[in-house]
């Protein structure tokens, strides 16, 4: 595995270096295919497994994977922030952006953390040395945009965290001991 960044709080490690690319449209492309583009221009040319070490509690590992053709929309920035954050398709941004949609996608990847999420993003910017005040204004408008407009937690889910181990929650206790 490399070790794409690890600080206190979270580890991210690849089974290889990510390999990704900006898609275009090209003559004979269906009006489909062409909006597809606008919406999603990344594509995630092979399968990517990732460890994500949460080392704020309780050391909880969680294993994803990107799979080859996973597409993205890149850095979700506003128009109007573009003079000051840069563009969504800038390289800086893709590995980044890459992981922290699938996350955003699929919250059941890491436990419904919404802030674990936050710190990937960051911690996958600070690897590609995007300045701090970038990342402080990414990591702050990410953050309250998903507080309050983006993050629906999964009420479904069993299991809560804990600071040893992750337990079930008590009224659930009567479906996990069906198990």
């Amino acid at each position: 595995m490399i070790n794409w960044y690890e600080d206190k709080k979270i580890k991210i490690e690849f089974d290889k270096i990510p390999k990704t690319t900006l898609l275009f449209p090209i003559p004979n492309m269906s009006k489909e295919e062409i909006q597809q583009i606008k919406e999603k221009p990344f594509i995630n040319l092979q399968t990517l497994n990732i460890k994500i070490t949460d080392k704020r509690k309780c050391l909880k590992e969680y294993d994803i994977v990107i799979e080859k053709g996973y597409r993205w929309d890149g850095a979700s920035i506003p128009r109007i922030f573009w003079h000051l954050i840069g563009t969504k398709t800038q390289p800086e941004f893709q590995i980044a952006s890459m992981l922290h949609d699938k996350l955003c996608e699929n919250h059941k990847l890491i436990n419904n953390d919404r802030y674990l999420s936050t710190l990937v993003l960051i911690g996958c910017m600070k690897s590609a040395e995007v300045c701090a005040f970038k990342r402080w204004l990414i990591k702050h408008t990410v953050d309250n945009y998903q507080k309050f407009c983006g993050w629906v937690e999964d009420k479904t889910s069993k299991y809560f965290k804990c600071d040893n181990f992750t337990e079930p929650m008590k009224e659930n206790t009567e479906d996990v001991n069906k198990l």
